[in-house]
């Protein structure tokens, strides 16, 4: 299997619950086994922690719902021609930024595969709700948001089989069961 350079940028806008350093172990495990089964072999995924009114303002801009969700995902591959395009340029300078000898420009910029924002006080309720770990409803929701950004929905009632079924097999690998 080709060798697997995905990247987790994060951080915590919450205050809901501490994210532990072992936690976010956890979850580029769960970010690199999802990359090997899916193929997808680099890129970043930026993950940000949030709490209700910030994820359902966001789910108000961006899906026109006035209510908090779990998990919203903004794939960078959905960016239509109008939006901006990152460009990278040598400014001459040789200070910060600069390429390692032999680095090409493509092996320096990290291909960013998109945002993943999860509401921790709803990944707590709904790890109650269903009698599981916060750890584990976390890494559900992570796991979802990340095949969101690859391209999966569940819009009908195949395409949610086949991506649960996934999401499952991803978290069992993990050790992140029920």
């Amino acid at each position: 299997m080709a060798s697997v350079d995905l990247t987790l940028a994060w951080s915590s806008e919450q205050e809901e619950k501490e994210i532990s350093p072992a936690f976010i172990e956890k979850l580029e495990e769960l970010l690199k086994l999802a990359g090997e089964i899916e193929g997808v072999t680099e890129g970043e995924v930026a993950l940000t922690f949030v709490d209700d009114e910030t994820i359902q303002d966001l789910n108000k801009q961006y899906r026109n719902l006035d209510k908090p969700t779990d998990v919203l995902s903004f794939a960078m591959s959905e960016f239509g021609d109008d939006e901006i395009q990152i460009n990278y340029e040598d400014d001459g300078d040789d200070s910060e930024g600069e390429l390692e000898e032999g680095e090409t420009v493509s092996e320096a910029f990290i291909e960013p595969l998109g945002d993943i924002i999860i509401s921790v006080p709803r990944a707590i309720a709904q790890a109650e709700e269903y009698g599981h770990s916060v750890e584990r409803e976390l890494g559900f929701l992570f796991v979802h948001g990340f095949l969101h950004l690859i391209g999966y929905d569940h819009q009908s009632e195949e395409e949610e089989k086949v991506m649960f079924a996934k999401q499952e097999d991803i978290l069992q690998k993990a050790g992140l069961t029920r």
